[in-house]
């Protein structure tokens, strides 16, 4: 293993910034792993851990092939981790909204262009992504369609789902589309949580990515083999959002099945304590994403929904 220093920037008045590399193997650039680009993206960079401990022993073993080279990126913006703010601690940008990045521009797009810079030019890509919105997941890869996706591997994570992405506007300034648009075959994996830990869900995706790495022959490993993974695109999936404002009282979580017309939750009045609304299920399927925080606002996305065949 190899510990380097990808990106910094000198600073005045704390220590300076750093993004620190650790590489496995040598000679192609096989496989890149990123993690937490944001300061709350905890179980990002506990899953990075988790693998930089399995690269390690497999690379005293003689587990990585021979002419690959692996590297992960564990942290992004390690200052506001320490400070724990999602986004930049001066001006509350978000560096995964900067790429490929201006080493001219500021301070986050000068961030996103150094990381790019040293991790362009990998064959895979993989990034531990968090949603824009609190909640719970079914774990499941993500891929952009930008043209350049390729679903076939990514079914080779074994996970229960793979999305795929039309992109938004926004879309276009994230690791993951500028990684596909300079060819590199690129892939988010979504665990169950974003700030709390989740080991069992954290050890899944680690399982994944060392199955996938071994399949795309990177790896010699013998390990977790996974799901035969179900393709859906965001399209497909039926949002569930809300009329009113509220405590939100949810009645089933990330993975259970439901029926049409199932409760799924009430929103209760904040002042008084009374239920206002009842949120039941327009169609019958699984629930890929639940919303998690105590209250909602008007029309939040608190469900997504995977419909069953007949209900598409």
């Amino acid at each position: 293993m190899e510990k380097r220093t990808l990106f910094e920037i000198k600073a005045l008045y704390r220590d300076d910034f750093r993004i620190t590399g650790f590489s496995f193997g040598k000679g192609e650039k096989a496989a890149c792993i990123v993690g937490s680009m944001r300061g709350n993206e905890n179980q990002q960079l506990y899953c990075c851990s988790q693998l930089i401990r399995k690269l390690k022993a497999l690379e005293e073993q003689g587990g990585i092939r021979e002419g690959k080279e692996i590297l992960v990126v564990p942290c992004v913006n390690p200052y506001s981790m320490n400070i724990k703010k999602r986004f930049w601690s001066i001006d509350n940008t978000d560096i995964n909204r900067m790429f490929p990045g201006y080493s001219e521009g500021e301070t986050t797009q000068r961030i996103a262009g150094g990381l790019f810079e040293a991790i362009q030019d990998y064959s895979y890509g993989i990034q531990f992504a968090s949603f824009y919105m609190p909640g719970h997941f079914v774990p499941h890869i993500r891929v952009m369609k930008t043209g350049f996706e390729d679903v076939e591997a990514a079914r080779k994570f074994g996970f229960p789902y793979v999305v795929l992405h039309t992109p938004r506007p926004f879309d276009t300034t994230t690791l993951n589309y500028n990684w596909q648009v300079w060819e590199t075959k690129a892939f988010s994996v979504y665990t169950t949580t974003t700030e709390q830990v989740d080991k069992d869900s954290a050890r899944h995706a680690v399982e994944s990515v060392l199955s996938f790495l071994e399949k795309e022959g990177i790896l010699d490993y013998h390990g977790f083999e996974g799901y035969v993974s179900k393709v859906v695109s965001t399209e497909e999936m039926v949002t569930v959002r809300t009329k009113t404002a509220g405590f939100l009282e949810g009645k089933v979580k990330a993975g259970e099945h439901v029926r049409r017309g199932e409760l799924l939750a009430c929103i209760v009045d904040c002042y008084e304590g009374t239920i206002i609304e009842e949120i039941h299920a327009p169609v019958e399927g699984t629930v890929l994403f639940a919303h998690a925080e105590a209250r909602a606002y008007q029309n939040t996305a608190v469900y997504k929904l995977i419909p069953e065949k007949e209900d598409w």
